[in-house]
């Protein structure tokens, strides 16, 4: 017959059921409830598309609900920082990308987050490069040619944005700086009165979005001089990258992705990143990026970190020595 416990034997039990009941084996597992996804624009657009293409396939893969949140205001300051504060449990998510995390460093002197410490990415799913178009009936039928004569006519051609700070602002920005030129900045309040001036020939060129350029470059109503990645853009193979031309060492993809607060615990990271993992080598996904413009993107955990870093480190210096400002 067993002989019965005694009290030091029976505190120790009790102890080591305490501690496997509080172990992540007995713990509710993640996610248990809807996990928000913070947009830091408005509806429509980039940030917007991606937030929710992702939050429909992570919710199929996960087994549980992901919520689109827009939280627009100061161009992406308002949501970005919103989701940097949030608990980090894993139920705050952000949609990160070029514009928020690597531009917006040189473009705010006080920043209220730092795109580096107070992140973690879960990962990168499409990147889109821009293209640098001019009116139809400007008489330059190249980079070179366009570069050339601003150099011999500071100021005199003009350049569309579609805002102080903006994407397109910046890049173009950066453009005639390291080209040595002096070339005139219009801004617009978003890029379709930015298109209308182009395309009624009241503004010379404009940087944008490959996707939505690719609408009027192919409708003949402007001409495409110029693209911003590192590669030729399968939407415009015939059309040489800002390297190709040799006007100036500069490059730039605007990628988006997932990211985290930082001090996420580690085991949730890890979950997202498997699951973002497996939406993201879809193949399906991958058809329905690249039908839009965009050139699907396999990065999770430190390989995302490395390219958000590099970025950070590189447009960061560059957007303030060009002095750029958001409105």
């Amino acid at each position: 017959m067993a002989r019965p416990l005694d009290r030091r034997q029976l505190l120790v039990l009790a102890a080591a059921a305490a501690a496997a009941a509080s172990s992540p084996v007995f713990a509710q597992a993640y996610p248990n409830k809807a996990v928000r996804i913070v947009v830091p624009q408005p509806p429509g657009g980039g940030f917007d598309s991606v937030g929710r293409l992702l939050a429909d396939r992570l919710g199929k893969q996960m087994g549980q609900g992901f919520v689109v949140e827009n939280r627009a205001g100061s161009g992406t300051l308002v949501g970005t920082d919103l989701a940097a504060k949030a608990a980090p449990d894993g139920y705050t998510l952000l949609v990160g990308s070029v514009s928020n995390l690597a531009l917006n460093p040189g473009l705010y002197p006080n920043l209220p987050y730092d795109s580096l410490k107070d992140f973690e990415p879960i990962g990168l799913a499409v990147s889109y490069s821009y293209t640098l178009m001019a009116r139809k009936d400007l008489p330059f039928r190249t980079l070179q040619d366009v570069v050339a004569y601003a150099k011999a006519n500071p100021g005199r051609l003009l350049y569309a944005s579609a805002g102080n700070g903006s994407g397109q602002h910046v890049l173009a920005a950066a453009l005639w700086h390291l080209a040595g030129v002096e070339i005139t900045h219009v801004p617009y309040r978003g890029a379709q009165p930015a298109y209308q001036d182009l395309l009624g020939g009241r503004v010379d060129l404009f940087f944008d979005l490959s996707p939505t350029a690719r609408v009027q470059v192919d409708a003949g109503n402007a001409r495409a001089l110029a693209v911003s990645g590192p590669a030729r853009n399968p939407m415009h193979p015939d059309v040489p990258t800002v390297l190709e031309t040799r006007v100036a060492q500069l490059e730039l993809e605007s990628w988006f992705g997932l990211f985290a607060p930082a001090r996420t615990p580690a085991d949730v990271l890890a979950r997202l990143r498997e699951a973002f993992g497996q939406v993201v080598a879809a193949p399906e996904l991958g058809e329905s990026l690249a039908k839009g413009g965009g050139k699907p993107l396999q990065l999770t955990g430190e390989a995302a970190r490395a390219v958000v870093r590099r970025d950070v480190e590189r447009w960061a210096p560059l957007v303030r020595t060009l002095g750029v400002r958001a409105d």
